[in-house]
């Protein structure tokens, strides 16, 4: 996967780790249940928008689409431990 797919897995590494520290954040107190919620819808959508793009290119994503991802990650990501 990570050689055949390696922007799809970076996608993915970004999300699974943005799940942890959301969850880490909950666990510490520093955000509320409801705003972990949201932040993990944000995540969910950047993951089906990423399944989405990878199916009109034989299962791949090209590197707009990865930026594009990114940088809603950012966004979400910017927001964790505010």
């Amino acid at each position: 996967w990570e050689r055949n797919h390696p922007r799809r897995d970076q996608v993915n590494d970004r999300l699974q780790n943005q799940n942890r520290r959301i969850n880490q954040e909950v666990r510490e107190g520093e955000i509320s249940r409801a705003k972990a919620t949201q932040l993990h819808r944000e995540d969910h959508a950047i993951r089906q928008e990423e399944r989405t793009m990878s199916k009109f290119n034989n299962g791949h994503i090209t590197p707009a689409e990865q930026k594009s991802l990114n940088q809603q990650e950012n966004a979400v990501s910017g927001q964790i431990g505010r």
